[in-house]
C-alpha cells in the first residue's frame, strides 16, 4: 500500500457511492460524515451531468469543487463552471453515426439538458431515477453538435456495446475519449475529458498534492483517476482489470463497499496524516 497520508477522497457515484438502485445508504452517508470528522475532504466525480449530481451533493453537504461528465466539467461548490471541455463537432458526428449503424440508442447532454429521440428507449427509466429530471425529446440531435458535453451510447446488449466501444475508440483516436461508465453505457467525451483530468483539476484548484488523494471507482472510466491518486480503491464488483489496477479492493456496492473503503483504507491513513 502507498504510504502518503490521505487528506482528500474523490468518489465515483454510480457503482461506487450508490447502490445498483441508485440509492444513497445511511452507512455511506455516515462514512462521509466520518471523513469530515477526521479532517479529510470529500467530493464527487461522475459521468453524470452536474444537474444529476445535485441531490447527492446536497445530501452529503459537499462544499468542495466537483467534476461531471467524466471530468469534462469541473464546477465550484455552488455550481459555477471552473473548466469545461466539449466534444469536437466532427467527433460527435462520427460517434452518432456509428451508434445508429449498430442499433445503439444515443443520448446527448448539452445546454444543461438531457436530449434523446426515444423517451421510452433502453434504460431511460433507470436514468430518470438516477438524474432526477426528465429528458428533452427531439426528432434529431444534429442541432446540438459542437455543444455536447457528453454523448452516450446505450444498449442492454453488453457484448455489442463492448464491440462498439472498441470501434469508436479506433475511429475517434485523438479526437474523443470513449469508455463505458457502466456495462450498458458508452460515454463519449472530449479527448482530454477523463477522470484523470478531473481529479487533477480538482486538486489544482484545492492546492492538493495528488499523492495525498484517495479515489474510489468501479469501471474502466475510473482507471485514469486510479493512475493519478496516491490511493486507488476499486469496488468489489468491478471488472478484473479495474481491480488489478487498484491499490485496494473493497466490498461490492451491494454490500456497503463504499463505507468499508472509508473505514478500512482511508481513515487509518487519515490518522497517520494527523499524527505527522
Amino acid at each position: 500500500m502507498p504510504a502518503a497520508p490521505i487528506a482528500f477522497l474523490i468518489s465515483d457515484v454510480d457503482g461506487s457511492l450508490v447502490t445498483p438502485e441508485k440509492r444513497l445508504t445511511e452507512a455511506a452517508a455516515a462514512a462521509v460524515r466520518s471523513l469530515r470528522a477526521a479532517g479529510v475532504g470529500f467530493t464527487l466525480i461522475s459521468s453524470r451531468p452536474p444537474r444529476g449530481m445535485a441531490a447527492l451533493l446536497s445530501a452529503l453537504e459537499v462544499d468542495q469543487p466537483f467534476a461531471a461528465f467524466n471530468g469534462g466539467s469541473v464546477l465550484g461548490p455552488h455550481g459555477e463552471v471552473l473548466e469545461r471541455l466539449t466534444i469536437p463537432h466532427e467527433a460527435a458526428r462520427v460517434a452518432l453515426d456509428l451508434f445508429d449503424l449498430h442499433g445503439v440508442d444515443s443520448w446527448v447532454f448539452a445546454r444543461g439538458e438531457w436530449w434523446l429521440r426515444d423517451p421510452h428507449g433502453v434504460s431511460t427509466e433507470r436514468e430518470r431515477r438516477a438524474l432526477g429530471f426528465e429528458p428533452t425529446v427531439v426528432a434529431g440531435l444534429d442541432g446540438l453538435l459542437g455543444e455536447i458535453d457528453k454523448l452516450v451510447g446505450v444498449s442492454d446488449d453488453h457484448e455489442l456495446l463492448a464491440r462498439v466501444e472498441v470501434e469508436v475508440q479506433t475511429r475517434l483516436a485523438g479526437l474523443a475519449t470513449a469508455l463505458r461508465s457502466q456495462p450498458y453505457y458508452l460515454d463519449v467525451t472530449h479527448p482530454q475529458a477523463n477522470k484523470g483530468h478531473g481529479v487533477r483539476a480538482i486538486c489544482r484548484h484545492l492546492g492538493l498534492d495528488l499523492q495525498r488523494l484517495a479515489v474510489v471507482g468501479d469501471m474502466a472510466n475510473d482507471l485514469p483517476m486510479f493512475a493519478e491518486a496516491g490511493l486507488a480503491i476499486a469496488m468489489g464488483q468491478a471488472p478484473e482489470a479495474v481491480r488489478a489496477a487498484a491499490d485496494a479492493v473493497t466490498a461490492p456496492n451491494t454490500e456497503e463497499g463504499f463505507a468499508e473503503a472509508i473505514r478500512r483504507y482511508v481513515l487509518p491513513r487519515a490518522t497517520v496524516g494527523s499524527a505527522a
